[in-house]
């Protein structure tokens, strides 16, 4: 008997980067099937041509044994393929019974909207989740008046209201608590009994163990590995996802004599993501911060640089408590903040490379009138450290390649002196030559006895530069790597941990 899906050598590039090359995967009719990968193996990217929200390139989708075009997601809908999505797809203006039955709309005699039916299904598929939903959920409860936990139960509760064949769950208990997930593991084993498929993505290994036939796993774009549940253990698994060759391969990089003295100290700090987060940096430390995306790495690097204040916590620089409740404060007690999202948090659109470098001075030296010829030699000699490849400081910041532009905005806080570098995610984009510049500056800056805290979405990246990787999971720190323990294998483990 055919499986319910057999996807086979399923590829799809978006530009120059490959985010599948030889992907795989085979689900049985009533069955939960547990889709495991490091970040950038390409889970995400399968599920959504499942899905039909993204086209691949080459390969086949057989559905019943039929193959299947799958060419938007209203095809996948008709065939009964329904997707949760991480990010959550809900209208925040909108009441919980809008938003649940939003392009599958209730009717009444004659066929017209009913509003009272759209109300009275909501609180039906309400009920199923009563006992964990905490108070306000209801029916005709606006979205964005909602937590977050209950924005996920309600993005849930969407993809239930359809009658689905399959249903493709990415990380839909990332919100969730203990006791809302095992209400939610109920009605997915419920689902199972009456012959529905689930693929279900979630970073918590204990879950996957927990509700999961079967488990594939992805690797660099490629199918790894499929097992049988019961047959194998996290060990296993987790070898699978870094591979045998995953060998960490670091390039020591000099310390100063002050190496290891403290120079930020965080304490207990707390916000919407964080939970009671503690660490120290050390004066020319390169601190990563290793695990899953989205599960608090930069919302601490925001919050460290004031641009999302932590709720509780306490921060000492040099021994000394500060507050820092805004990137002003942040910048003159010598912090810098380096995304990788240029576009949003960095650039100033339109402007000459100049203008982009003079922010972070003017704010650090508090200066209310400068003149451009005492700042121009300060910022030629930061964006020459970087090797920037540019015309001139009066050229626009978008005539720019991605990796140049990166290089202007760390250059930005060279030209401060600043004493410690918040580099979140800073290499997303750019090539490898500019990344091999970008690295031997860190690395650089570290000599100086710069302290850096670095989050990087590929464990590569963390592995080569950092002295000890904080690994994070649901906003806490799951494990401390260093020495022995710094490789791709308790990397893994440690993000695919329990939950915290």
């Amino acid at each position: 008997m055919a499986p319910l899906l057999d996807i086979s050598a399923v590829a799809k590039r978006f530009g120059a980067v490959t985010a599948l090359s030889d992907g795989a995967l085979r689900v049985e009719a009533g069955e939960i099937h547990a889709l495991l990968g490091a970040n950038g193996s390409g889970k995400s990217t399968l599920c959504k041509i499942i899905a039909g929200t993204v086209a691949r390139d080459s390969g086949r989708v057989h559905l019943d044994g039929a193959e299947v075009a799958l060419s938007d997601p209203r095809s996948a809908e008709r065939l009964g393929i329904g997707l949760f999505y991480q990010e959550l797809s809900l209208v925040p203006q909108l009441t919980v019974a809008d938003n649940i039955f939003l392009g599958d709309e209730r009717t009444g005699r004659g066929g017209f909207l009913s509003g009272r039916r759209k109300r009275e299904d909501a609180a039906t598929l309400l009920a199923r989740v009563a006992a964990v939903a905490g108070p306000g959920l209801t029916p005709d409860a606006l979205v964005g008046r909602l937590s977050a936990d209950q924005r996920q139960l309600v993005e849930i509760l969407k993809v239930l209201s359809r009658r689905h064949r399959l249903i493709i769950f990415d990380e839909a208990t990332a919100a969730l608590d203990r006791r809302q997930v095992e209400v939610f593991f109920e009605i997915l084993r419920k689902l199972r009994a009456d012959g529905v498929s689930i693929i279900f993505i979630s970073h918590r290994m204990d879950e996957i163990f927990a509700i999961a036939d079967r488990i594939t796993v992805l690797r660099n774009g490629a199918t790894a590995a499929t097992f049988v549940t019961s047959e194998t253990n996290r060990t296993e698994v987790v070898h699978a996802m870094v591979g045998e060759t995953a060998i960490r391969e670091r390039v020591e990089h000099a310390k100063p004599a002050s190496a290891g003295k403290p120079l930020v100290t965080l304490k207990n700090a707390t916000s919407r993501r964080l939970h009671d987060v503690t660490l120290t940096l050390g004066e020319g430390e390169i601190l990563g911060l290793g695990g899953l995306q989205g599960q608090g790495q930069s919302t601490l690097l925001q919050g460290l640089f004031g641009a999302l204040p932590f709720a509780r916590g306490t921060i000492e620089i040099d021994g000394a408590p500060h507050a820092i409740r805004s990137p002003a404060t942040a910048i003159r007690h010598g912090f810098a903040y380096v995304s990788g999202d240029r576009g949003r948090d960095a650039a100033l659109h339109g402007r000459s490379i100049f203008e982009n470098l003079a922010p972070a001075a003017i704010v650090r030296e508090r200066r209310f009138v400068f003149w451009p010829r005492q700042l121009r030699p300060r910022f030629e000699a930061a964006v020459k450290a970087l090797n920037t490849r540019y015309a001139s400081l009066e050229a626009p910041i978008g005539s720019l390649s991605g990796g140049n532009q990166q290089k202007v905005f760390i250059a930005r806080w060279l030209a401060t002196g600043s004493r410690v570098l918040l580099l979140d995610d800073p290499a997303k984009g750019i090539d490898l030559a500019a990344k091999a510049d970008f690295f031997a500056l860190i690395r650089g800056l570290a000599a100086e006895g710069v302290g850096i805290i670095f989050y990087a979405s590929e464990d590569a990246e963390l592995l080569s530069l950092c002295d000890r990787i904080l690994v994070f999971n649901s906003g806490r720190i799951s494990a401390e790597l260093s020495g022995p323990t710094l490789t791709s294998f308790h990397l893994t483990h440690a993000a695919y941990g329990e939950a915290a």
